[in-house]
């Protein structure tokens, strides 16, 4: 079973006094079963953003202390930041990295939502996946005034919090909690110092896409001239479609095209109600991405820069192989990419079997040659050194002193002991393993040989089920020794009065 893991990415209203900061970490480190990741404070934007891990009921725990003790320490009375805010913890954002699902997020984000705003007294929203209301969904929607507009705001039916009072905290301000995805921050590397270029594709990757020009468009799109809109001539950005209103192209754009021309222009800051004299817009080729073009001095070249809001929804390695093919089209090249914080191991391991499939080999083999098929695919040592270990959330890994870990000879003798444990369960789940391994080997050896080109995707298909079963049973190897080690210890336990029984009992079946 996948370890569950949840990431948590509290903001902060202090980023200047680093007292207060480790006051705040120090709660969530005292969580048993957190781990801090990250804490980046700004000075100037007045604001500290945290970034820790762990099992669910850890994170739930650690974030709920975290903004309790801001509460305790930050006052919004005195807060001065150039970044937008409107409480001592500004936003409380909760993220499935394995093992978990984004409704266990919603679930996490309203436990703690419903505990702050009842404890602590401090108006909570609900947003992004967690919103009970669709306009709620963005933060910068629920954040609309920042701290100064929540003594009107919390005055206005309209505004009533999702937990806490609908009263203004001075002290506190206001929270936003929710649950949204693992935002990934990539960089694309071209072998080009020219930033323009970099920008050129960004804008053709992009969700919100461009605005469309003509002429001299080949290779480089933004040599062209503006194609804008005048009264009685509205252009689709898609096609030859001209409407004769912008209302009509707008239908257009909706029925045969599948995207609202009218949030594509507030997308680019233009107005749909006086759409005469801006740009035609044309949107990008994939959802859920946010790019632009820059020119890095370190390196000495121009990176695509990307931020994958859900990678889910659009991977990271689909838009890699779009960009080389843009790149190529301009004269240039991808170099390779750049992983800038952490990625989940979900995504990389998805892009490694991607990679193995489009040189017809099997990614049924073990978890470790999929994630260097993908560093490798991704040229992701390029800039910078990538580490597997430190950049991948989620990454399995063999607990300390486990069984699994010893060698051979090792874990023989260790059976022979006069004790308990490990015993049967262990061994078969050991057997099982090997077993599951030899399933794989055969598998993989008899891929792409001949005579056998008619079960070639069954193979394929067996030797991945055979290594998921491999790695499941791996796992039994030390679950089942830890889960009768803590049955010996529940059968220690004293039994003298009805809650010691029970109390008892209730340990065993735990075990």
């Amino acid at each position: 079973m996948t370890e569950q893991i949840v990431e948590c990415v509290p903001n902060f209203s202090e980023g200047r006094d680093k007292a207060v900061i480790d006051q705040i970490t120090r709660e969530i480190t005292g969580v048993s079963g957190t781990t801090l990741l990250s804490c980046e404070m700004g000075a100037d934007v007045n604001r500290t953003v945290v970034t820790f891990i762990g099992s669910p009921a850890a994170v739930e725990e650690a974030a709920y202390r975290a903004i309790k003790k801001a509460a305790e320490l930050i006052d919004m009375r005195r807060h001065k930041g150039a970044h937008p805010r409107m409480g001592a913890t500004d936003v409380c954002p909760f993220v499935p990295v394995s093992g978990v699902s984004m409704d266990d997020c919603v679930a996490i984000s309203q436990s703690v939502g419903k505990r702050v705003g009842e404890t602590l007294g401090i108006p909570v929203y609900l947003y992004e996946a967690s919103a009970r209301k669709p306009e709620w969904q963005s933060l910068a929607n629920v954040r609309a005034g920042e701290y100064e507009a929540l003594p009107k705001k919390l005055k206005d039916p309209e505004w009533r919090p999702d937990f806490g009072p609908a009263e203004f905290n001075p002290r506190a301000g206001a929270t936003a909690i929710g649950a949204r995805e693992f935002l990934i921050a990539y960089n694309i590397n071209l072998n080009t110092k020219d930033k323009q270029l970099a920008m050129d594709i960004a804008f053709e990757l992009r969700e919100k896409g461009r605005s469309v020009r003509t002429g001299d468009i080949d290779p480089v799109y933004m040599n062209g001239d503006l194609v804008k809109y005048r009264d009685g001539h509205y252009p689709c950005g898609d096609c030859d479609f001209v409407g004769q209103t912008f209302a009509e192209t707008c239908n257009h754009t909706r029925q045969v095209h599948d995207y609202d021309l009218v949030a594509l222009m507030k997308a680019h800051d233009s107005d749909p109600d006086k759409p005469e004299g801006w740009s035609v817009k044309q949107p990008g080729k994939f959802k859920q991405v946010r790019a632009i073009g820059w020119y890095v001095d370190e390196y000495k070249r121009a990176q695509i820069t990307i931020n994958f809001t859900n990678y889910k929804v659009t991977p990271p390695h689909i838009v890699v192989e779009a960009a080389r093919e843009m790149a190529a089209r301009r004269g240039l090249v991808v170099t390779g990419c750049e992983v800038v914080g952490l990625v989940p191991f979900p995504w990389i391991y998805e892009a490694g079997q991607y990679y193995l499939r489009q040189q017809g080999k099997s990614a049924g083999v073990p978890v470790m040659d999929v994630i260097e098929t993908a560093v490798q695919s991704l040229g992701l040592n390029d800039v910078v050194p990538f580490h597997a270990e430190e950049k991948i959330l989620g990454l399995p890994k063999d607990a300390a002193n486990a069984l699994v870990s010893l060698k051979a000879s090792e874990l023989v003798h260790e059976v022979s002991r006069d004790t308990p444990a490990p015993g049967g369960g262990s061994i078969a789940a050991l057997a099982g393993a090997l077993g599951a391994a030899l399933a794989s080997m055969v598998s993989n050896l008899t891929i792409g040989k001949k005579g056998y080109e008619a079960v070639q995707k069954d193979l394929l298909a067996l030797a991945e089920k055979a290594q998921g079963i491999k790695d499941r049973l791996l796992k039994a190897v030390d679950d089942d020794t830890a889960a009768f080690n803590d049955y010996l210890e529940a059968t220690r336990l004293p039994s003298s009065s009805p809650e010691e029984k029970q109390a008892r009992q209730e340990a065993i079946q735990a075990g």
